[in-house]
């Protein structure tokens, strides 16, 4: 698919979302909601999906409903002080087909009313998964292939990592292991720099996405190989 950019329109819908996020609002501007935000995100998550789905494979892409690349306009509110309807922000994932898009390591991309944002990895791990990573770090075959991951990817630009939730080792792990720090993680994934609307705005977006994607990678093929 041609994508064309996000539109500035799309923008400043989720400017005036975020000035107004209750559902009577958004009830009478549903159709330049689709027009201006929804159509425009489908059109990136093709144009892109194609790209992350032909450079790393077994990542998928799909637009379609709740279950596709897009996430969810609508706010879980459930736990949350906040009980605003609507996020304010178009994100997408890119993961392997039939897992979950915040359950599985894969590439993201999120645009909101003042830059694009990039992610690579997984934002937390859930019971088995984390006691897998776990078993990874310490092993002396992928805990190695771990910290050349992370070099690696600190050495091609300002890409930090995300996913440290803890202040001490686990309980019942070694506190003076070589590589206990890493077991602090409960969640594993990179940041890139933000990227500026005015390139969001232009097709120009899918080859800087996939710059920053294919230098960030070494993280998501460790976790890929070892983890999921």
């Amino acid at each position: 698919m041609n994508f064309k950019g996000f539109p500035q329109e799309g923008i400043d819908f989720l400017r005036n979302l975020a000035a107004n996020n209750d559902r009577e609002w958004f009830k009478a501007h549903r159709s330049e909601y689709e027009e201006l935000v929804l159509e425009p995100a489908l059109e990136l998550v093709t144009a892109l999906g194609e790209e992350v789905a032909a450079a790393f494979p077994p990542i998928t892409y799909s637009t379609s409903g709740n279950s596709g690349s897009l996430m969810r306009l609508n706010r879980d509110t459930r736990f949350s002080t906040d009980k605003t309807p609507y996020k304010t922000h178009v994100a997408m994932m890119f993961v392997p087909e039939g897992r979950p898009k915040m359950g599985a390591p894969g590439f993201g991309l999120q645009i909101t009313t003042n830059y694009a944002e990039l992610i690579v990895g997984q934002f937390v791990f859930d019971k088995h998964q984390l006691e897998r990573y776990r078993e990874a770090v310490l092993s002396d075959t992928s805990g190695p292939a771990l910290v050349d991951a992370a070099s690696l990817v600190a050495k091609t630009g300002n890409y930090p990592l995300g996913g440290k939730a803890l202040k001490r080792v686990p309980q019942g792990y070694d506190q003076e292991h070589p590589r206990s720090e890493w077991l602090k993680y409960k969640g594993l994934h990179v940041f890139a720099p933000t990227i500026s609307l005015a390139v969001a705005a232009t097709p120009k977006l899918i080859d800087v996405a996939m710059g920053h994607f294919r230098l960030m990678a070494p993280i998501w093929s460790w976790l890929i190989k070892y983890v999921n």
